[in-house]
């Protein structure tokens, strides 16, 4: 299924700001890449803002397509697994997405506007890690949450650009992810 006009230019977005960072993320630029007339990014999304914006809430919707439905009381092994195949889809399929994130998370440094809607979208995952490690019956599950939250954040960034190590394959991924869950739950 073909997507609507304002999805593919959300799309096409954040594929540029992966490949071009901020800096590159123009009206025009997403047109050509597109493959649309020029002017149209701007029809739908009249400013920079508007158009970062959008980009941000279809990241944000494809996340949650990712993470999907949590229903019962998670076991570590549960989360460990969960943990390791998100990390695993956002470095492969999703890893456009994941440097879009990295690159807009460094502008919002310096861009409070975009600093509070990237907070806006990131609560609500802490939230979910909230609730997941509470069911698991983690101590401060608030604390534990952010504490989680900020390892996958750094695994992924380290993982993406290649920090001193190799790329974890599935059993190293799993394995890491299953030290992050002992670390987080009694």
């Amino acid at each position: 299924m073909t997507p609507d006009r304002r999805t593919l230019i959300a799309d096409t977005a954040i594929a540029t700001l992966a490949a071009e960072g901020m800096r590159g993320l123009t009206h025009r630029a997403v047109d050509r890449a597109a493959g649309l007339a020029e002017g149209s990014t701007s029809y739908y999304f009249r400013t920079r803002e508007a158009l970062i914006v959008a980009a941000l809430d279809r990241m944000a919707e494809q996340d949650g397509t990712d993470i999907g439905d949590l229903g019962g009381v998670p076991t570590r092994e549960g989360l460990a697994a969960l943990m390791a195949g998100l990390l695993r889809r956002w470095l492969t399929d999703g890893r456009t997405r994941t440097l879009a994130r990295f690159e807009l998370t460094l502008e919002s440094t310096r861009r409070p506007e975009l600093r509070a809607r990237l907070v806006e979208h990131g609560t609500g995952f802490v939230g979910l890690a909230e609730k997941l490690l509470a069911a698991a019956g983690a101590d401060h599950p608030r604390r534990r949450a952010h504490e989680l939250t900020a390892f996958v954040d750094g695994l992924l960034y380290h993982q993406l650009v290649g920090v001193g190590a190799d790329a974890f394959d599935d059993a190293e991924l799993l394995a890491v992810c299953r030290d992050a869950i002992g670390l987080v739950l009694p």
